[in-house]
């Protein structure tokens, strides 16, 4: 029974104190406690690319909403002023009259003052506008190409440039013009 008792706490002798039980502590030693933030660490760097990937997997998504959103804009403002909202059909940036009528801001090409499309200003990560021009989320800018001549021949840029080098049978043509095949968007893919 006094060996059980005495397995249990460890007797030590002070020289003031004299005999007492004092038991052993339950906490981690510094090694114990660097291998654990160590291996942290790795688990943490095998996750970066993971999330990177998906950070750039959602801002490659919402570059393709802001362009499908853009060619829809252009349609519907088509079917109800019966024009397109600019009469250069070659590509031009997103900016000035032509992003003003679509936003609802050009008395002159959108005299009832209809939002046909809904920016917000710029923020890293989800584009918007940002000097006056309409950007990506990478912050490039959108460029739009217009059917001025009703004839459902478009032309646009199909690797990315802001010049038009393809054509398309559209009434608009909207794309990014971004250096990185991986992030371009187009609105007729």
């Amino acid at each position: 029974m006094c060996k059980k008792m005495l397995a249990a706490t460890d007797l030590r002798f002070h020289p003031l104190r004299g005999m007492r039980a004092v038991r052993k502590s339950g906490g981690f030693t510094l090694i114990e406690l660097l291998v654990v933030i160590a291996i942290i660490g790795i688990l943490m760097s095998l996750l970066f690319p993971a999330v990177q990937s998906a950070l750039n997997a959602a801002k490659k998504a919402q570059a393709k909403n802001d362009v499908t959103q853009i060619a829809n804009a252009i349609i519907a403002f088509d079917t109800e002023y019966g024009r397109l909202p600019g009469d250069d059909g070659a590509p031009q940036q997103l900016t000035g009259s032509l992003l003003n009528a679509l936003i609802g801001k050009n008395d002159t090409l959108n005299p009832r003052k209809i939002i046909f499309l809904e920016v917000q200003d710029f923020k890293r990560g989800k584009g918007g506008i940002k000097s006056g021009v309409f950007v990506d989320p990478w912050e490039n800018p959108y460029y739009v190409a217009l059917d001025t001549d009703y004839d459902n021949q478009v032309g646009v840029s199909s690797n990315g440039a802001p010049s038009a080098d393809s054509t398309i049978t559209k009434k608009a043509g909207v794309w990014n013009s971004n250096p990185n095949k991986n992030q371009r968007v187009r609105s007729w893919d």
